[in-house]
């Protein structure tokens, strides 16, 4: 298994899992739109997306988004998607994958990766944890405000 940046070549595949990664959070099934969103990743450079490839296939990704902290007045990555595809969930990919989201953002000068977990998603939580991650937001409420079309 091979870890390695998504290049534009990639993003068909990338976005096949990306889809299937938006139905696990009850979004509607639209390959056309994800695979525009991951392309557009690719070729502006705003995320850093990385693949797990075995014969080719990308088998699993984890995309994180370079951001700044003002509490900690230093750059942060976010890692806001990650996804193994069924058949190589238990494998150790998305460890794989979430070590070179790691060393990426180390390499990249980072004071931290942050993440948000379902509640539910304990499978991925257990990961996190295993791989040293504290929840962080337990005295903090998460809104968002949907923009007008």
């Amino acid at each position: 298994m091979e870890i390695t940046k998504a290049k534009l070549e990639h993003a068909d595949q990338v976005a096949h899992l990306f889809d299937l990664y938006r139905q696990y959070y009850e979004c509607a099934p639209d390959l056309n739109l994800s695979t525009q969103f991951i392309k557009q990743r690719i070729e502006n450079a705003d995320s850093d997306i990385f693949i797990a490839l075995s014969s080719n296939k990308v088998r699993g990704f984890v995309q994180l988004y370079p951001t700044l902290c003002s509490i900690a007045a230093a750059n942060i990555y976010i890692v806001h998607d990650l996804f193994v595809d069924a058949g190589y969930r238990k494998t150790g990919v998305g460890k794989k994958l979430m070590n070179k989201a790691t060393q990426w953002a180390k390499d990249n000068g980072a004071a931290r990766l942050d993440l948000l977990t379902e509640k539910t998603n304990t499978k991925a939580q257990s990961l996190y944890e295993k791989l040293g991650y504290k929840k962080s937001l337990e005295d903090f409420y998460a809104y968002s405000l949907d923009m007008p079309k």
